[in-house]
């Protein structure tokens, strides 16, 4: 058995084909109370590429989490091929655990072609480089003087490296005044090898890690103890260019309102050379924890 993060990611993402259209999933045995919502979709999207010929990327996905998943029970991916068109494909992906389904997703892939013309925004601020930044465990040991066990049991199997551009907030004067914003740079914390849908499904994975940051920023500090639960109620992507997960990409995210017990959350990620890649919008449900 591997002990390498980004090696259990790969083979987290590498589905068995149990009938044509249909594939299943491990779900690994976790502390948490409900399956991380990224390794549902990056499973489904695996799912979904399955199903086509691979010379087309994914170029968007649009998905519901519906039910929570349990920790260590399978989770088997029911794939529709929905169109088979000249110059997309689109796929319908429904994942059922325990005879209930707990997540679907739509998938439409592009075969690649020039366009008459590019534009793109630059990046709404300048950040230092990755490598001038402390990780997230060298922050908390900064501050805690060591991680405690839990966490560091965390760190050890997180597959990706992450690093805050603006430092941990660890108290409710630190979060005074905090607009609803948050940018990582993250990359896997191995090698991912060179096929194209592992990579845009393990950034599909990242994808869902820290975005709802930015609705808690103004009301909690994200270390410590918590007063909300989050949870994710939709996930939307779109893929502009190709990219390497393993690579470093800033993932630049803003929660322009949150309201009625939900919190909107967008994402724009770009790679190191300030080109955007992917943009991401997620909405989540926040509750206050009694």
């Amino acid at each position: 058995m591997t002990t390498n993060p980004a090696e259990r990611l790969v083979d987290l993402l590498d589905l068995e084909q149990i009938e044509v259209n249909i594939f299943r999933g491990r779900s690994p045995q976790e502390s948490l109370q409900r399956v991380f919502g990224g390794q549902v979709a990056g499973q489904a999207l695996v799912a979904a590429g399955r199903t086509t010929d691979g010379d087309r990327p994914v170029h968007s996905l649009h998905a519901y989490f519906l039910r929570p998943g349990r920790p260590g029970v399978p989770i088997v991916y029911q794939v529709e091929r929905v169109r088979d068109g000249r110059s997309f494909t689109t796929r319908r992906v429904t994942a059922v655990q325990q005879g209930r389904t707990i997540f679907n997703l739509t998938a439409s892939f592009h075969k690649p072609e020039e366009g008459p013309f590019e534009h793109q925004l630059p990046p709404a601020r300048e950040v230092p480089d990755p490598e001038s930044l402390p990780t997230v465990s060298e922050e908390i040991r900064k501050h805690l003087g060591a991680l405690p066990e839990q966490l560091e049991r965390m760190a050890r199997r997180q597959p990706f490296d992450i690093r805050y551009v603006d430092r941990l907030r660890w108290n409710t004067e630190e979060i005074q005044g905090a607009e609803p914003r948050s940018a990582v740079w993250m990359r896997a914390v191995g090698p991912l090898g060179d096929d194209p849908l592992v990579h845009t499904c393990a950034l599909t994975y990242a994808s869902d890690m820290t975005l709802l940051d930015a609705v808690r920023i103004p009301v909690e500090p994200l270390w410590g103890p918590r007063n909300f639960d989050l949870a994710s109620l939709d996930h939307a992507m779109w893929f502009h260019r190709p990219f390497r997960a393993d690579e470093w990409f800033l993932y630049d995210q803003e929660s322009p309102i949150a309201v009625g017990g939900r919190g909107l959350a967008r994402g724009r990620i770009y790679n190191l050379s300030g080109q955007l890649i992917v943009s991401v919008v997620q909405e989540g449900l926040f509750r206050k924890l009694s």
